[in-house]
C-alpha cells in the first residue's frame, strides 16, 4: 500500500516536473532555436531541482541526509537521463515525426526508470 501511495505522489511530482521540463524544452527549441540536446539538458535541469525537493520531502518522506540524498539523486538522475537521451537520439534517427513528440516519449521512459531507482536506492533509509 505504501508503494501505491508513493507512486501516486511521485506521479503528482512527476506531472509538475514534466510540465516544467516540457515547457522549458519547447521554449528552448521553438522560441530560442536551440538544438534538441541543448533544449533537453536545460529542460531536465529545471525539472530535476523541483523533483529532488518534493520527492525527498513528500513522496518518499526520506530521512536520508540532504547531502547523501543529493549525491544519490544526482547519480540516479545521470543514469536515467543518459538512458532517455539515448532513446531520444534513437527515436529522432528512426522516426519521422516531429522531434518534440520523441522528447515526450523519452520523458515517459525516464519517469518509470527514475521512480524505481529513487525508491529502492536514493531515498531508501
Amino acid at each position: 500500500m505504501e508503494t501505491l501511495k508513493q507512486a501516486i505522489r511521485y506521479g503528482v511530482v512527476g506531472l509538475s516536473n514534466t510540465l516544467i521540463t516540457a515547457v522549458v524544452i519547447w521554449v528552448m527549441m521553438k522560441m530560442a532555436g536551440c538544438s534538441d540536446v541543448v533544449s533537453n539538458i536545460i529542460g531536465y535541469t529545471a525539472g530535476v531541482l523541483n523533483s529532488f525537493v518534493w520527492n525527498k520531502r513528500w513522496t518518499f518522506k526520506s530521512s536520508v541526509g540532504w547531502t547523501q540524498g543529493a549525491i544519490k539523486f544526482g547519480v540516479v538522475f545521470g543514469v536515467c537521463y543518459l538512458m532517455q537521451l539515448g532513446l531520444l537520439l534513437y527515436l529522432n534517427k528512426h522516426l519521422t515525426i516531429d522531434s518534440y513528440y520523441n522528447q515526450l516519449l523519452a520523458m515517459a521512459f525516464y519517469t518509470v526508470i527514475n521512480f524505481i531507482m529513487n525508491k529502492y536506492y536514493t531515498f531508501k533509509a
